[in-house]
């Protein structure tokens, strides 16, 4: 059974922090990305089929998962031999805001809460994403895992953004997809935590019961 949210008081909330991949942005470009695109250029430049590519990257994946060089652009980019970049440069017009993220962004901000993006994407593609999307104008700040040199599923990454950015952890709402990072920040000692049970429009809502869950950070404002 998904543990649905209960309706949020705003009044407690101070800063507001938002991962992007699957919380602001479909999901299904990564997805699209990682499982079709990479591995059918992975499989051209080995000549291997892809299934055999898929696998053989699924297995490589795993063994990082979670890490930072997990998220890192140019360690895959090494690792692979693959201009990634300009692979996501190529396909960025299929970057798109999920439902309802645009108008809650324009609504969170309207109620004069601190908003930053917290975000385990490499800085590259940060980039790409926000020149299709202007998603880093929306918010006070975007913080990169990168930059703070661990990833949201390490406590080390709060620590550090507490300290660069102060805020209140028992008065800040965090929203993620990924139930590792919000394990993590709950651990850290964030109060406010919602899960997104729908992070791809290509795929049905996630059965959820270890976090708050709704659809979308449009189910907030109600």
């Amino acid at each position: 059974m998904t543990a649905t949210a209960a309706p949020l008081d705003w009044n407690e909330i101070d800063t507001v922090l938002l991962d992007m991949d699957g919380t602001l942005l479909d999901l299904a470009f990564d997805n699209f990305f990682w499982l079709d695109l990479v591995p059918a250029a992975y499989a051209q430049r080995h000549g291997i089929p892809q299934s055999a590519a898929r696998e053989r990257l699924r297995r490589r994946f795993e063994r990082e998962a979670g890490t930072l060089p997990w998220y890192c652009l140019d360690h895959w980019t090494r690792e692979l031999g693959l201009d990634l970049l300009a692979m996501k440069r190529g396909q960025r017009h299929l970057v798109r805001f999920l439902p309802g993220a645009r108008e809650f962004l324009a609504a969170v901000r309207a109620l004069g809460k601190e908003m930053l993006i917290v975000t385990n994407a490499h800085p590259d593609t940060l980039a790409v994403k926000a020149e299709e999307t202007g998603i880093d104008r929306l918010v006070d700040d975007v913080v990169c895992s990168h930059a703070l040199a661990a990833p949201k599923e390490q406590a080390a990454f709060w620590t550090e953004l507490e300290r660069r950015r102060p805020f209140d952890r028992r008065r800040a709402l965090f929203v993620d997809d990924s139930l590792a990072v919000l394990a993590a920040a709950r651990g850290w000692g964030l109060r406010h935590l919602r899960a997104i049970r729908r992070p791809d429009t290509r795929r049905p809502p996630r059965a959820i019961v270890d976090f708050p869950a709704i659809d979308g950070v449009g189910d907030l404002l109600r």
